[in-house]
């Protein structure tokens, strides 16, 4: 039954400190923290901080080591100092907006799909892989690769089938059974 009554009476003289202290200290405290941190709300905070601070140190408020008052601005300064410093070391937050660009897709998958599709045209003859390189990746036709490779255009396009085939019988020993050049090399 002791501990029963010890705590409300206990809270009661919490409740009278802080009052106490609020009544004595509050004014001050909060014109301190006002002017420390430019915003109202923000100085509110601080001050009832401080206050959780002087609660949680009751015999600093006892027995205060020079002015008590002192004491309760300096925790009001040290906290203020503390919570710019919080956000001095995280980026600022920004506001999404209709203009921010929206987080793409995870690229895993393609970079995968490229480092398999380079593997497979190593695997490949030099003039098998030079047309597909040609017709697929820098989106040339068969006409265009034709010339730009001193070959016929019927060439080009035997090349091309016989090349495909290949990068087929390659992926059919891998997982995956049909690669898209194009999304691949995009």
């Amino acid at each position: 039954m002791a501990v029963l009554r010890s705590r409300p009476q206990r809270a009661t003289s919490d409740d009278a400190l802080i009052r106490t202290l609020y009544a004595e200290h509050g004014k001050a405290l909060l014109a301190y923290a006002t002017r420390l941190t430019k915003d109202r709300l923000a100085a509110e905070d601080v001050v009832q901080e401080t206050l959780i601070r002087a609660w949680r140190h009751p015999e600093v408020v006892a027995n205060p080591q020079g002015s008590l008052r002192g004491w309760l601005l300096t925790v009001a300064r040290n906290i203020v100092t503390d919570r710019f410093r919080a956000r001095a070391a995280r980026p600022a937050e920004v506001a999404e907006s209709e203009s921010t660009v929206a987080v793409q897709q995870d690229h895993a998958e393609a970079v995968v799909d490229s480092v398999v599709l380079l593997d497979a045209l190593d695997r490949l003859k030099p003039e098998h892989r030079d047309v597909l390189v040609e017709i697929y990746y820098r989106g040339r036709t068969a006409s265009e690769a034709a010339g730009l490779l001193g070959i016929p255009e019927g060439t080009v396009k035997s090349r091309a089938h016989h090349a495909l085939r290949a990068l087929r019988r390659i992926y059919s020993g891998t997982s995956r059974s049909r690669v898209d050049l194009r999304e691949v090399a995009a």
